[in-house]
């Protein structure tokens, strides 16, 4: 038997004409317009400090900022970079700018002025929104730029907008991912991948519109994007945000608060709260269960956590390109150590590493493979011609994995040199240029290591120029000035070489065991 879910994507296509924000605001501010769509707390215990949105207010909110856009000439098609904390002007401004018909980029608070630099020339956008705060170097020299309070002053004298008749094909918002280069790269989705990510909520959330969702991610990012705030939204429910400072203990308290019925975060997360958290007998009696994507959920993390609370913890396995395709479903009890099976109504495949379009047999090691039918699937790479992820009609994600005789996946690792940590993605490649960029460093290599189960870091090893001498500390504060926080190693190793082949290619087995 072949490992293949589906010949071609089986689920409902989406409709000609589908715009976003109409999806997520529409119906319920006509239906149920006093309901909460979207809460953002800014303390862990302090209700007054609680932003709580409507269906309606939400609605104008967004419709007033579309205005707002659309009054500074910003028209369909357009590109609009969304340089924000994790807040609600963030959420509302994705959502105007879909709703107007243009692109929104959701860029990380993280990212450094370096890095905004990049982007902001390989997107070339209309406009720039940028928050109090934060860095963006010196992009204002060749694009217009917008403060955040400046537009938010403007929405409230513009009449709100209409939502633009869109088609589901045109493009709805670009996110950047990181890949085998040395710079990231631009995801370009269209608006029907909001209607593609259908197949997860019953197969992976169970969700209604008498849930209250809280993820424990920033919006900024894809998996928080979409599970923190479009699917609730989607499906007539409440979307919780968190916005202040992170620990493990806060967790159940915001669960309990809100009375949470979904919680989403990254598995470290879940580590923290068994860790720190209160997880006394009778704590968060609301939550029905977990959800868990971004890095492999340990079996030993998911049975603690089932003895600590009584609930399941369900795993999904994805990326940016298509969004999370294989899922654990709660009407089923989860396999230790798989994420699950391919949604129904996806068409998922595992074909050769070495080419060709036959699935292998079942229980065969190969790469994931997603069908171009996918209304979940981008629409390509940002200004990439050359760059082409598709054999035949099937998108290779570069996962390796193996899908058994009952269609459940194993993955088995990437295939390139993408590393995994604390559940982003991060190109090592990325890593060691920015290394590089030092005067005094000859070579860099970057892997990802996991000095205990379950928790993965960035190792770097670099070689110094002639006549230099490396400090470790000096270094990472080096990697500090031009990468996000995340991409920064958490171990610095200096070699007088890098092992390599005779080939000549850097053996990153070896750094992995220094």
């Amino acid at each position: 038997m072949a490992s293949l879910s589906a010949k071609t994507c089986g689920g409902e296509p989406p409709p000609p004409r589908y715009n976003i924000a109409r999806a997520c605001l529409a119906n319920g501010a006509e239906t149920n317009p006093d309901k909460v769509a979207f809460i953002v707390a800014h303390d862990p215990v302090d209700p007054a400090r609680d932003e709580i949105w409507s269906y309606a207010d939400l609605e104008d909110a967004v419709l007033r900022l579309a205005g707002a856009f659309a009054g500074l000439g910003i028209t369909r098609g357009d590109r609009i970079l969304l340089r924000l904390g994790n807040t609600s002007s963030l959420a509302i401004a994705f959502l105007a700018v879909a709703a107007i018909g243009a692109a929104a980029i959701p860029l990380s608070s993280q990212l450094t002025a370096e890095e905004i630099e990049f982007m902001a020339a390989d997107i070339e956008p209309e406009l720039i929104v940028v928050a109090p705060g934060l860095a963006i170097g010196h992009v204002g020299e060749t694009c217009r730029v917008m403060p955040e309070a400046q537009l938010l002053v403007r929405a409230q004298s513009v009449a709100p907008a209409v939502y633009a008749d869109i088609g589901a094909d045109d493009p709805a918002y670009l996110v950047y991912t990181s890949g085998a280069t040395s710079r990231p790269k631009g995801v370009v989705h269209a608006h029907r991948a909001l209607w593609g990510r259908r197949p997860m909520y019953a197969d992976w959330y169970g969700i209604s519109a008498d849930d209250i969702v809280l993820h424990a991610g920033t919006l900024n990012w894809t998996y928080t994007l979409g599970t923190g705030l479009l699917d609730p939204l989607v499906n007539g429910a409440t979307a919780v945000v968190y916005a202040g400072e992170r620990t493990g203990a806060i967790w159940p308290g915001l669960i309990e608060r809100f009375q949470a019925t979904l919680f989403a975060a990254v598995p470290t997360v879940y580590r923290q709260i068994l860790k720190y958290g209160d997880l006394s007998s009778g704590a968060m009696p609301s939550l029905r269960h977990g959800l868990a994507a971004g890095e492999p959920l340990l079996p030993s993390v998911a049975a603690d956590w089932q003895t600590a609370t009584g609930r399941q913890i369900f795993e999904a396995f994805g990326m940016s390109e298509i969004s999370t395709y294989i899922s654990s479903p709660p009407y089923e009890t989860p396999r230790p150590g798989s994420p699950g099976k391919p949604q129904p109504g996806r068409a998922v495949a595992i074909l050769p590493e070495e080419g060709g379009c036959d699935p292998v047999a079942r229980g065969e090691m190969g790469l994931l493979a997603v069908h171009r039918s996918d209304p979940a699937l981008m629409t390509g790479y940002w200004k990439r011609p050359d760059e082409n992820p598709f054999r035949g009609d099937w998108f290779i994600s570069g996962d390796l994995a193996v899908m058994d005789e009952d269609g459940y996946i194993w993955p088995k690792g990437r295939n390139d040199d993408v590393m995994k940590v604390l559940g982003y993605r991060v190109s090592a490649a990325e890593v060691e240029a920015a290394l590089c960029l030092s005067p005094d460093i000859a070579e860099a290599a970057a892997v990802a290591i996991q000095p205990r189960e379950g928790v993965s870091v960035i190792r770097a090893c670099v070689v110094a120029r002639e006549g230099a001498a490396l400090d470790p500390d000096n270094v990472r504060e080096f990697a500090r000035e031009h990468l996000a926080t995340y991409k920064v190693p958490h171990e610095i190793v200096v070699m007088t070489a890098l092992p390599r082949t005779a080939n000549g290619k850097v053996q990153r087995a070896r750094l992995r065991e220094t």
